[in-house]
């Protein structure tokens, strides 16, 4: 299918109705003439920039400087030598969808940024997978390769967007580039790192600049911290983004843009300088009581809702700019932000020490995905976010489009998988306490939470935004945290479990907590639900919300027996035993395959967390029957789907395509059955499809290799961990002796 850019230019303009289009698109001409801004590089987005508010042509003069490179040419394609990968979609939420209004500041399909960067990536925006991602474990954001911050929500990772650009090109952005050059001469983390540094070659010279979210020791020394619950270490987050600049060679012109929108591009920024010279100014937004603070050693002029700066940088010259929004004070000078820098960088090099990594040429993808992972932590509660972003399309143009700002029950069990497997341990009993914060009380188990652990998370609908490459709508919140699935019982008793083994005890204060998690799972068994895809047609007998209900008494057996509970040990294990039977009675096919659902021959991706989970052993013929079934028949181009739309009804239209996660979950189930070259081959395909980062979204389109959906994506990261370490295990050699961290998962 091809993948549309933009609307055509009279469907574009009807689809931006308010009164301040014309206007807005104006302004913006007038800006890109006066800084040097240029419009975004699509001729049909520039035809529509071009239309008066009732659809008619407008004459002036028309930009006609080459249009931006689409995304093939932008890098997002897997190497040569990898074949396609695969794109699919997830129905991702349920429950009803309200449509929130912001106001006419967004929607524009401008595509402003500083020094004339063009736009990347088709109809301007880059592809999803080019994004640096940052974080200081409370807030993240994502860069565009061309030097813009196009992502970031303030105070927390869930709280509305600050910049925005990426769902809508009027939605605000922070541009530090050189003037006038578009794609850098190169883009990497320092090694072991979330810190990205971009280098640029112009005419006259060369420039390094390197973007952090700065950590520093721990602040709340005289009075406890009001957000952190979980107990403190040595660092904290200092609230600040940090950008320094170094010219390397020659000579180069640096333009600096800042341009927030607040409250997901509904509420322009207002600066005021602070201070009698120019190095400082700030903005507040007192819906969200929001300020941010933008300090500099180069000289900000304020135009409108733009703060502005430019300057002549030559051979080792430097400057630095650091956006702040807390009482911590940021960097004043040159040598306090390259210490900062010095300090956040020695910060990343001391965690990732902590783990245990084999010597193996994959090394660096498990190290990429654990930084990943800790970028996705919410440190004061220990919540793991499913991604930074929301509602990046898992179609391309299509309505599959989520917000999963949130910790997911669901990730409980893999997040620990994964975390102790590499000797993560304080990350992984972090996440742990957050999942048993949320299970104390008299409320039924969530899907999912806020960082907060907050429960309501009304699902709505931001009409006036373009949505990222116009795939609408844009979502906020995510009503699927209202609906019933069967699986959550399943997940927080296997992660009890885990942790329990981990320590070879059980604690006496998540008995309690055990045990009504059991009793909801024995309760619930036999009813129909949404099942692990969240799907939103009718209820099922989905057989993997069988299998997470017979996980969840079969883990509550074994941990009544460690708890010296004899009693419910034997209930719990009967019960178990039942579920066991229900399933290999009405859940096979024919030929004896595991299928989606009772009743009906369809296969599901999830049926490979069979052999993971252990519900019978990899030699059983069932198992192999099953695992060869999906890698041969629920494929496109070698890469794994969830299901087929056409015997699945999600509630949803668009194509579903390959999920990454099920992808990594067949080559861990493919060591399993023995099938050990077929799982390095795909494993080897699959870390061939990481971004130029070394992350990954939810989705893998197969005809372009493009990424999908929501970014990064803890699920997937957490199955690449699991697959990796399950292929060299078994390979046995060239990995300098590795074991997995004190927890292995295969002992489950």
């Amino acid at each position: 299918m091809r993948i549309a850019s933009v609307l055509p230019v009279a469907d574009t303009a009807r689809s931006v109705p308010r009164p301040a289009w014309r206007s807005l698109v104006t302004a913006a001409s007038l800006a890109a003439a006066d800084t040097g801004v240029r419009l975004a590089g699509s001729p049909a987005r520039r035809d529509a920039q071009h239309m008066q508010a009732d659809g008619t042509q407008r004459t002036g003069t028309q930009d006609t400087r080459p249009a931006a490179p689409v995304d093939g040419a932008a890098g997002s394609a897997p190497p040569a030598s990898a074949p396609p990968a695969g794109s699919g979609g997830s129905p991702g939420t349920t429950g009803s969808t309200s449509s929130t209004s912001t106001t006419s500041l967004t929607g524009s399909t401008v595509a402003s940024s500083a020094g004339g960067i063009p736009s990347w990536g088709q109809g301007s925006f880059p592809p999803i997978a080019d994004y640096a991602f940052l974080s200081d474990c409370e807030n993240t954001c994502l860069v565009a390769p061309g030097g813009s911050v196009e992502w970031m929500c303030l105070p927390r990772p869930d709280s509305p967007s600050v910049f925005g650009a990426t769902l809508d090109r009027a939605a605000g952005r922070f541009s530090l580039a050189p003037w006038g050059v578009s794609v850098p001469a190169a883009r990497r983390y320092l090694p072991g790192s979330l810190m990205v540094e971009t280098t640029w070659q112009t005419r006259t010279g060369w420039l390094i600049v390197r973007d952090a979210l700065l950590m520093g020791p721990w602040h709340n020394t005289d009075e406890r911290s009001r957000t952190h619950r979980r107990s403190p270490t040595d660092h904290d987050a200092e609230h600040c983004l940090l950008r320094t600049v170094k010219c390397v060679s020659g000579s180069v012109d640096l333009a600096m843009s800042c341009e927030p929108v607040f409250g997901y591009g509904a509420r322009e920024a207002r600066w005021q300088y602070d201070g009698p010279a120019y190095g400082e100014v700030f903005a507040r937004d007192e819906a969200s009581s929001v300020t941010l603070r933008l300090t500099t050693d180069l000289r900000i002029g304020v135009e409108g809702r733009s703060a502005l700066a430019r300057t002549r940088l030559t051979e080792g010259e430097n400057a630095f700019v650091a956006l702040s929004w807390s009482t911590l004070d940021p960097p004043r000078t040159w040598a306090e932000a390259e210490d900062r820098m010095w300090r956040t960088s020695e910060y990343w090099r001391q965690w990732i020490t902590q783990g245990v990594f084999p010597d193996h040429p994959w090394r660096t993808y498990l190290q990429s995905s654990a930084l990943a992972l800790k970028g996705l932590t919410y440190a004061p509660t220990g919540a793991l976010l499913a991604a930074s972003t929301t509602s990046l399309p898992e179609t391309p143009g299509g309505e599959r489009n989520w917000d999963y700002r949130y910790a997911w029950i669901r990730d409980s069990t893999f997040a620990l998988w994964g975390l102790y497997t590499l000797g993560l341990e304080r990350e992984a009993d972090d996440f742990f306490y957050f999942i048993e914060d949320v299970c104390r009380g008299e409320h039924d188990l969530q899907v999912m939470y806020g960082v907060g652990g907050e429960r309501d998370l009304e699902e709505k609908v931001l009409s006036d935004l373009f949505g990222y490459d116009g795939a609408r709508p844009v979502r906020v919140g995510n009503g699927a945290a209202g609906q019933q699935q069967n699986d959550v019982w399943g997940a927080v008793l296997d992660s009890v479990y885990l942790h329990a083994k981990s320590r070879e005890q059980l604690p006496e204060s998540l008995w309690p907590i055990l045990k009504k998690q059991v009793e909801q799972a024995l309760k619930h068994w036999r009813e129909p639900d949404r099942g692990i895809w969240e799907v939103r047609g009718a209820p099922q007998h989905f057989v993997s919300s069988k299998l997470m209900c017979w996980v969840a008494a079969d883990r509550g057996a074994r941990l009544a027996r460690l708890h010296d509970e004899a009693e419910y040990a034997q209930q719990w294990q009967l019960a178990a035993d039942e579920i066991h039977a229900d399933i290999c009675e009405h859940g096979l096919d024919s030929r004896g395959a595991f299928v989606q659902r009772y009743g009906d021959d369809a296969l599901d991706a999830s049926a490979l967390l069979l052999p993971l989970l252990r519900f019978l052993p990899a030699d059983d013929p069932r198992i192999r029957t099953t695992v060869l079934a999906i890698a041969d028949e629920l494929t496109e181009r070698g890469l794994v789907l969830r299901y087929r739309v056409a015997s699945t009804d999600d509630g949803l239209h668009g194509e579903e395509g390959s999920f990454t996660i099920c992808s990594f979950w067949l080559v861990s189930a493919l060591v399993e059955i023995g099938e050990l070259g077929r799982a390095h081959q795909l494993c080897e395909r699959l870390l061939a499809y990481a971004g130029p980062l070394q992350l990954y979204a939810e989705e893998i389109d197969t005809r372009t290799g493009r990424h999908l959906g929501n970014y990064p994506q803890a699920f997937t990261h957490l199955a690449l961990i699991n697959a990796v370490v399950h292929v060299i295990r078994a390979q046995g050699d060239g990995a300098g002796g590795f074991t997995p961290g004190r927890r292995d998962p295969e002992t489950a």
